[in-house]
């Protein structure tokens, strides 16, 4: 007898795409955040993700799921939350007893006790997510459909049992987005007790994952779970992995049943600090922590899991959404100024950075000094440009009783850039007030903060604002997130180099080596557009910067520079079409925009047309190739909300036209049947596409130059 088996593949996401009906990148109107209760437990869910907390015996997740893929991603159960008082170690919440930590069977839970070392559940509270952030979306240009994220957030209280730490309250906070498979994590440990106490250290977030792999030898990096985390605890990198300080993936020790045979897999997630904050909370006091967002992903797809990342930070940072057309000025002389104003105004520019080595030093809070730029800023406002500039934070030395005191030797170094000040010093307390005295008296729009707190330990035990090594990068952190939600507050937008934007931060550096800006003119044309390519996966366009050497930057001479302009019009050109086409401002950097009229009018030309399709040029990318130099590159923006669907930009880097058939995605456009597609904005042709969401474009692009199409 013959038996025949049939096998049938098919794709999780597509599936559940179908169940769903639009994929939430797409269309997410219909996905609510909804906080219920059912029996003992809470449920926590907007239809893309679904979190369970049993509150009987104690509170505990008990359940996890990815409702986009139906994953469940919880295997034990852990403690809520965890914290150090006083030295000693304290769960919150969760529950004991269980045999078996690889998975979890449903019918254990009402079997399992409470520790009797546990923080015990009190009750809870729903409301709506409040503002951590203040924000007017009405001050210039943004594409925020929010100025605070939307939906519900749950407030579990917890107490102790017994007298030891009577009058302490541990306040464990989640919240769950709209349209988006988002929760986030964070505690408040409140001090109403007849004595103070010392939070030595915590952990926000415990989970339990399954392990993505199973090596019986430990491997050198370990595959991570379906899920993306961060915090707004983020400094030290232009990119959130690089600045993630608090995300840390550990071997459980009670998951005796794993198969490596050391038990090192590292599949436990806690939320913590690396060191301290070690922080005394006096009796009517408060702590609270950072919060850590986890974004549930779906699959491996690169860049449906970077959308994913991209659609969060337009959530969660709705003002990084604005994205001033800006200029860099190298001068601080009042008739270069007044000109760099008039030309914004003549091509269309909206902003005046006033740049590093112009002369702008904004500690200087002397009448003269003040005077000086508020008729600039003055001058500016009354042409409708907003006008704003440079300070150096990091990266300098101010004496040793000021600065970052390494533990090793006891000297000032060691720090991320060797030598820093530290800002929880009087000398850093009175850099950010004279900062803002200097925003308030000069009415600047803008600070590009050079080398904002890094991350710093500092081991003195002398500085005003903090009492060790354990407390000092809170404290600065502390300071400094204080100091942008100011900013924020006050309309002041944002650059800083590093990655701030959970906290107030608009713009940081796209990527690149500062010393390929002084290579020669078309390296630096592919070398940016790679630069663009690679940083927009986990960035949207509004969220970076890049950069054009109007004048000498990092040396190069004449060869790397623009100037004069009118000189180098082509390569002037090239930089702006697939920087504004890309949707990433640039620091073009130097004492003017234009020399001539031919160079005013191509200036000119560039804004209007990046105005004409802001909209679309600052929607998210669609990766299509990386440049290479030997075939043609390109990218393409998707936003199925707007009257343009898409627009591609195709760039040929090579000396002979390009003409072929290429496959282009329109999936993200969100379009259902066909598609039209318009060379240069002329008339639409319709285009049908596969199963694949593919459609197959005739292009023909010239040598050494590019093309466009937009999508309807």
């Amino acid at each position: 007898m013959r038996i025949l088996y049939i096998i049938l593949f098919f794709s999780v996401s597509n599936f559940s795409q179908s169940l769903n009906g639009k994929y939430w990148l797409i269309d997410n109107k219909n996905y609510v955040a909804t906080i219920r209760v059912e029996g003992d437990n809470l449920i926590l869910s907007n239809g893309l993700t679904f979190r369970q907390i049993t509150l009987q015996p104690n509170a505990a997740t008990t359940e996890y799921k990815n409702l986009i893929t139906g994953e469940t991603i919880l295997r034990s159960i852990k403690p809520e939350a965890e914290v150090t008082i006083n030295n000693k170690v304290y769960p919150v919440g969760g529950l004991v007893g269980l045999k078996e930590h690889g998975y979890l069977l449903n019918e254990w839970i009402s079997n399992l006790k409470v520790d009797s070392k546990a923080f015990r559940y009190d009750s809870y509270e729903i409301s709506s997510i409040k503002k951590s952030v203040k924000w007017n979306s009405k001050k210039r240009w943004n594409t925020a459909n929010s100025e605070v994220a939307k939906g519900k957030e749950l407030r579990l209280k917890f107490r102790y049992p017994s007298e030891e730490l009577k009058g302490i309250l541990v306040n464990v906070y989640y919240e769950i987005y709209d349209g988006i498979p988002l929760i986030s994590k964070r505690i408040i440990v409140e001090n109403s007790g007849p004595k103070s106490i010392v939070l030595n250290s915590f952990k926000s977030e415990i989970l339990a994952f399954p392990e993505s792999q199973n090596p019986t030898d430990t491997p050198s990096r370990w595959l991570r779970p379906n899920i993306h985390v961060e915090s707004d605890y983020a400094f030290g990198g232009f990119t959130s992995d690089q600045a993630n300080q608090t995300t840390f993936w550990e071997p459980d020790p009670e998951y005796t049943s794993q198969v490596n045979w050391k038990m090192e897999t590292e599949c436990l997630l806690e939320a913590k600090l690396a060191i301290g904050p070690n922080l005394t909370i006096e009796n009517g006091g408060r702590f609270e922590s950072f919060r850590t967002y986890e974004l549930l992903q779906n699959g491996k797809d690169r860049e449906r899991n970077a959308l994913g990342v991209r659609k969060m930070y337009r959530v969660l940072a709705p003002w990084s959404t604005e994205n001033p057309i800006f200029m860099h000025l190298t001068s601080t002389n009042p008739k270069v100024v007044k000109n760099a104003i008039d030309q914004c105004v003549a091509t269309g520019y909206e902003m005046v950075i006033l740049s590093f080595g112009s002369g702008l030093n904004m500690e200087d809070t002397t009448a003269t000094n003040i005077n000086k730029f508020k008729k600039l800023a003055d001058y500016a406002h009354k042409k409708g440009i907003e006008i704003g500039g440079y300070s150096l934070f990091s990266s300098r030395t101010i004496n040793k009783d000021v600065d970052v005191i390494d533990i090793e030797t006891g000297e000032p170094g060691g720090a991320k850039f060797n030598n820093a000040p530290c800002l929880a010093s009087q000398w850093g307390y009175d850099y950010l007030k004279k900062l803002k005295v200097f925003f308030e008296k000069t009415g600047f729009d803008i600070l590009e903060h050079d080398g904002p707190y890094p991350g710093d330990f500092c081991a003195s035990t002398s500085h005003e604002f903090h009492k060790g090594y354990e407390d000092s990068q809170w404290m600065q952190w502390t300071m400094t997130r204080d100091f942008y939600h100011w900013l924020k507050e006050n309309d002041i937008y944002l650059n800083a180099p590093d990655f701030y934007f959970l906290q107030g931060s608009n713009k940081c550096g796209i990527g690149y080596r500062e010393v390929n800006w002084s290579l020669p003119r078309e390296q630096q044309i592919i070398l940016g557009r790679q630069n663009i390519y690679d940083g927009t996966w986990d960035k949207t366009p509004s969220m970076a910067w890049t950069f054009v050497p109007l004048t000498e930057y990092h040396g190069g001479g004449a060869e790397a520079t623009l100037e004069p302009l009118s000189e180098h019009l082509d390569a002037y050109a090239a930089h702006m079409i697939q920087n504004y086409g890309s949707g990433v401002q640039a620091c073009y950097r130097g004492p003017r925009l234009y020399d001539t009229k031919e160079t005013k009018e191509l200036v000119r030309k560039q804004i209007n047309h990046y105005k004409k399709y802001r909209k679309i040029l600052n929607a998210d990318i669609i990766h299509l190739r990386r440049p290479n130099g030997r075939t043609w590159d390109g990218f393409m923006h998707v936003d199925s909300n707007s009257k343009h669907k898409g627009l591609i930009m195709l760039f040929n880097p090579t000396k002979t036209d390009i003409k072929e058939m290429i496959k282009v995605p329109v999936y993200y456009t969100g379009t259902s049947k066909e598609v039209l597609v318009s060379y240069k904005g002329g008339m639409g042709i319709p285009h049908q596409f596969n199963r694949n969401f593919e459609i197959d474009i005739n292009v023909n692009i010239p040598a050494k130059s590019y093309t466009w199409y937009l999508i309807h």
